[in-house]
Protein backbone atom coordinates (compact mmCIF):
# COMPACT_ATOMS: atom_id res chain seq x y z
CA UNK A 1 0.00 0.00 0.00
CA UNK A 2 1.95 3.18 -0.98
CA UNK A 3 0.70 6.56 0.90
CA UNK A 4 1.15 9.51 -0.69
CA UNK A 5 3.38 12.44 1.00
CA UNK A 6 0.00 14.61 1.26
CA UNK A 7 -2.17 11.49 2.80
CA UNK A 8 -1.65 11.65 6.76
CA UNK A 9 -2.23 8.71 9.22
CA UNK A 10 -5.15 10.69 12.15
CA UNK A 11 -5.88 8.57 15.10
CA UNK A 12 -9.22 9.85 16.62
CA UNK A 13 -9.67 9.30 20.25
CA UNK A 14 -12.34 9.24 22.58
CA UNK A 15 -11.48 10.80 25.46
CA UNK A 16 -13.62 12.32 28.69
CA UNK A 17 -13.82 12.03 32.74
CA UNK A 18 -12.52 8.58 34.06
CA UNK A 19 -14.79 9.49 37.55
CA UNK A 20 -17.46 7.51 37.78
CA UNK A 21 -19.81 9.48 39.04
CA UNK A 22 -19.04 12.03 35.88
CA UNK A 23 -20.25 9.88 32.84
CA UNK A 24 -21.71 11.78 30.31
CA UNK A 25 -20.76 15.25 31.55
CA UNK A 26 -17.77 15.50 29.14
CA UNK A 27 -16.60 13.80 26.16
CA UNK A 28 -13.94 15.27 23.61
CA UNK A 29 -12.87 13.66 20.51
CA UNK A 30 -9.42 14.28 19.58
CA UNK A 31 -7.51 13.97 16.37
CA UNK A 32 -4.04 13.02 16.88
CA UNK A 33 -0.82 13.64 13.92
CA UNK A 34 1.34 10.79 16.35
CA UNK A 35 2.10 12.91 19.22
CA UNK A 36 0.60 16.35 18.34
CA UNK A 37 -3.52 17.09 19.04
CA UNK A 38 -4.75 18.29 15.12
CA UNK A 39 -8.25 18.63 16.73
CA UNK A 40 -10.48 18.93 19.21
CA UNK A 41 -13.99 18.15 19.79
CA UNK A 42 -15.55 19.15 22.68
CA UNK A 43 -19.45 17.35 23.61
CA UNK A 44 -20.99 18.73 26.48
CA UNK A 45 -23.39 16.57 28.40
CA UNK A 46 -25.54 16.57 30.83
CA UNK A 47 -25.90 14.70 34.38
CA UNK A 48 -29.14 14.90 36.04
CA UNK A 49 -30.32 12.62 38.92
CA UNK A 50 -33.39 13.94 39.78
CA UNK A 51 -32.17 14.52 43.36
CA UNK A 52 -34.41 17.60 44.00
CA UNK A 53 -37.25 15.95 43.14
CA UNK A 54 -36.22 13.01 45.21
CA UNK A 55 -35.78 15.68 48.28
CA UNK A 56 -39.43 16.69 47.68
CA UNK A 57 -40.89 14.64 49.92
CA UNK A 58 -38.45 13.33 52.42
CA UNK A 59 -36.91 14.98 55.82
CA UNK A 60 -33.05 16.23 55.65
CA UNK A 61 -32.50 12.31 57.88
CA UNK A 62 -34.47 10.23 54.90
CA UNK A 63 -32.65 12.07 51.93
CA UNK A 64 -29.27 12.39 53.49
CA UNK A 65 -28.26 8.46 52.54
CA UNK A 66 -28.53 9.99 48.26
CA UNK A 67 -26.38 12.76 49.36
CA UNK A 68 -24.06 10.16 50.62
CA UNK A 69 -23.64 8.95 47.11
CA UNK A 70 -23.40 12.15 44.96
CA UNK A 71 -19.89 11.74 45.32
CA UNK A 72 -18.53 8.69 46.95
CA UNK A 73 -15.52 10.37 47.42
CA UNK A 74 -16.01 13.43 49.57
CA UNK A 75 -19.21 12.44 51.33
CA UNK A 76 -18.56 14.05 54.41
CA UNK A 77 -18.63 17.67 52.34
CA UNK A 78 -22.10 16.90 50.45
CA UNK A 79 -23.47 16.18 53.93
CA UNK A 80 -22.29 19.27 55.17
CA UNK A 81 -23.94 21.46 52.56
CA UNK A 82 -27.31 19.65 52.57
CA UNK A 83 -27.68 20.00 56.74
CA UNK A 84 -25.67 23.25 56.47
CA UNK A 85 -27.47 24.86 54.02
CA UNK A 86 -31.56 25.41 55.21
CA UNK A 87 -30.00 26.15 58.37
CA UNK A 88 -27.85 29.34 57.07
CA UNK A 89 -30.86 29.78 54.26
CA UNK A 90 -33.57 29.97 57.30
CA UNK A 91 -31.12 31.80 60.03
CA UNK A 92 -31.53 29.23 61.96
CA UNK A 93 -29.78 28.59 65.07
CA UNK A 94 -28.10 25.28 65.91
CA UNK A 95 -27.73 24.75 69.81
CA UNK A 96 -23.64 23.84 70.36
CA UNK A 97 -24.33 20.16 70.95
CA UNK A 98 -25.77 20.24 67.40
CA UNK A 99 -23.01 21.83 65.50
Amino acid sequence: MNLSATEKDLMIVNMGPHHPSMHGVLRLIVTLDGEDVVDCEPILGYLHRGMEKIAENQTIIQYLPYVTRWDYIATMFTEAITVNGPEQLGNIQVPKRGG
